[in-house]
């Protein structure tokens, strides 16, 4: 057999013989489940992945308004027990100081079994519960019993499994989630990412299955919009304080304040 054609029928047996997927199954990973070619995750998700060292101790160990800001950027990664990992940007956020915030668990420095999270190390997961069903998340940040709640996420990679868990939390026939639909709220971001009482008083430095990740583009002052929370009619004038931040013009955000975007323009912080 001339040297060429014996080459090439040992390399014909070797690909024959291993266990690796033919080049053309490994263009298509990235497919959909329909045969179509959208990609699964977020076009930004390869960049944001570059930069996946995980925050530490010292970025959650700033005081409540501050984390609740430097928050909005950043990337909230959830690895289930199948070993998929959900990734989501978080856009949205509200600051709860704590001692005399009417509107926080931990009004008047009381700490309570429920909300021993509060109190504990920056970059502390409170996991609790509202209307008996659903789940909200939140971090502790500087300062006796203040924490920040997560309240949207932009989802980047996994979006079919948070299809899936939010599907499994809804009752009845419901039709398909779209994008920005799926973690546009604090229960909606806990049900997609599968997170329940279980992680309450978790450690985001730490933890193996819940953590953050340094965002791609973070945002400047001109980006971020303040406003009042949602939720807390019946505590006076705290229901008023611009506690809620949120990335302008991000159609992930729960709620958008259309005033104080407005005002925003006219005094020149931001273009219109």
């Amino acid at each position: 057999m001339p040297r060429k054609r014996k080459l090439l029928a040992q390399l014909s047996a070797l690909q024959s013989n291993s266990s690796f997927p033919p080049f053309d199954a490994l263009g298509n990973l990235n497919a959909t489940s329909d045969g179509g070619s959208a990609p699964k995750s977020s076009k930004y998700f390869a960049v944001e992945k570059k930069n996946s060292s995980r925050l530490e101790a010292d970025f959650f160990n700033q005081p409540c308004i501050s984390l609740a800001k430097s928050f909005l950027g950043q990337i909230l990664v959830r690895k289930l027990p199948d070993g998929r990992e959900l990734w989501g940007r978080i856009v949205e956020t509200e600051a709860y100081l704590g001692g005399e915030d009417e509107a926080s668990h931990s009004k008047g420095g009381k700490q309570t079994q429920r909300n021993a999270a509060m109190f504990m190390k920056p970059g502390t997961l409170y996991v609790y519960q509202i209307y008996g069903i659903y789940f909200c998340v939140n971090v502790s940040s500087q300062g006796e019993g203040a924490a920040v709640l997560l309240r949207s996420l932009e989802p980047l990679q996994g979006l079919d499994a948070m299809r899936e868990l939010r599907s499994a939390s809804r009752k009845g026939p419901t039709k398909p989630l779209k994008d920005w639909q799926l973690c546009n709220g604090p229960s909606k971001l806990c049900q997609a990412l599968g997170i329940d009482k279980a992680f309450d008083q978790r450690d985001l430095t730490q933890d193996a299955a819940v953590w953050m990740v340094p965002g791609h583009d973070l945002p400047g002052e001109q980006d971020v919009v303040a406003t009042t929370r949602i939720g807390i009619g019946n505590t006076g004038e705290w229901a008023q304080k611009p506690l809620r931040f949120y990335l302008r013009g991000n159609k992930f955000v729960s709620v958008v304040d259309k005033k104080v975007e407005r005002e925003m323009a006219v005094t020149g912080q931001i273009s219109c």
